[in-house]
């Protein structure tokens, strides 16, 4: 048996699997070389600092790939600008091995602007300088929201929130004023009742009381009465009652007369005007006590006073000496008082 294995027929065909062998593996490498350019390597050219239009040109002369990538956006140098690449210049690659660029953006990145429409303006600031934005002009116009933002402006344009801007872009804030005063009542009668709500609007009041007379809510039917009058000075933001039909006003004139006595009552100036006085209150305060002066005494009337004066002390004296049973009794309530003496006349010559 091992003899057969040692026959030169055998060996041939080991010799020859063998030669057939190693021919494939020869041919494997080479085609591998071949294919993949092995043994011919290029230097990276130095592309730092040059525009991405140059950079590309370069790399394409080469016959190296090329792939764009873009930094943070540094203002200190200029858009487009190659900052880095990877594999490092000078460094030997093969052709086409991919060369990757790291290029200064043309601008910031975009960030989307904030809702802060119908915002308090303070709030509105606050939320711009979270996202990267900064305020520019404040511009005001009348409205009822007062210190609230009513349009967002870029570039003069008007956008909408959530609209893509580079960061740390300015943008422009309307905002409103407040409400005007003494303003004109506009003319709505005789408009149909989409109209009168814009004619309303525009002159930044707002809509009352829509009454249509058929019960409706058509905003077809004609308005003919309104409440306050075309012409009644309001403050802005005041409400506008409106009435309305599918009539014309000119076939609603006792509908409007009655309408007239309700909200407008004549007022007769025919009548002169009432005066209304202020009346100064008094405090009460007690009368001051009279004082009278004694007449100068005569001799007639000393005399008269000794009389009266000696009768009062003899009077007493009597009263002092009664016993006590006396006293007890009762007075009777028809008893006469003393007659007073008479003062007597004194003639002077």
């Amino acid at each position: 048996m091992f003899k057969s294995l040692f026959h030169w027929k055998v060996l041939l065909n080991i010799a020859l699997a063998m030669a057939i062998f190693a021919g494939m593996v020869w041919l494997t490498f080479r085609w591998l070389e071949f294919h993949t350019n092995h043994g011919e390597e290029v230097p990276v050219p130095n592309v730092m600092n040059m525009s991405v239009h140059d950079a590309i040109k370069i790399l394409d002369d080469s016959g190296l790939e090329y792939e764009v990538d873009s930094f943070k956006y540094d203002p200190k140098f200029r858009p487009f600008q190659v900052l880095a690449v990877n594999p490092n210049p000078g460094a030997n690659v093969k052709n086409g091995r991919i060369i990757t660029l790291k290029v200064n953006p043309k601008t910031w990145a975009k960030v989307a602007i904030p809702d802060i429409i119908d915002r308090y303006k303070g709030l509105a600031f606050n939320q711009l300088n979270l996202v990267g934005l900064k305020v520019g002009d404040t511009l005001y116009e009348p409205s009822i929201q007062r210190d609230a933002v009513l349009r967002i402006l870029y570039n003069g344009t008007s956008v909408k929130p959530g609209t893509q801007i580079p960061r740390f872009s300015a943008v422009d804030l309307v905002i409103g004023s407040g409400p005007l005063r003494n303003v004109s009542i506009p003319n709505v009668v005789g408009r149909t009742v989409q109209e009168a709500k814009k004619i309303i609007a525009q002159a930044l009041f707002e809509v009352g009381i829509v009454e249509h007379e058929d019960g409706g809510r058509d905003d077809s039917d004609i308005v003919y009465y309104q409440d306050p009058e075309f012409g009644a000075l309001r403050d802005q933001g005041m409400q506008i009652d409106l009435w309305a039909s599918k009539k014309t006003p000119a076939e609603l004139q006792n509908k409007i007369k009655q309408l007239d006595d309700m909200y407008r009552p004549k007022i007769d100036t025919t009548l002169a005007p009432i005066e209304y006085r202020e009346i100064p209150s008094v405090e009460s305060t007690p009368p001051a006590p009279k004082t009278t002066t004694p007449p100068p005494a005569s001799t007639g009337s000393a005399n008269a006073e000794r009389t009266k004066s000696s009768n009062a002390t003899r009077t007493a004296a009597v009263t002092s000496q009664k016993p006590a049973s006396a006293a007890a009794k009762p007075v009777s309530a028809t008893a006469k008082p003393a007659d007073k003496p008479k003062p007597k006349k004194v003639v002077i010559e």
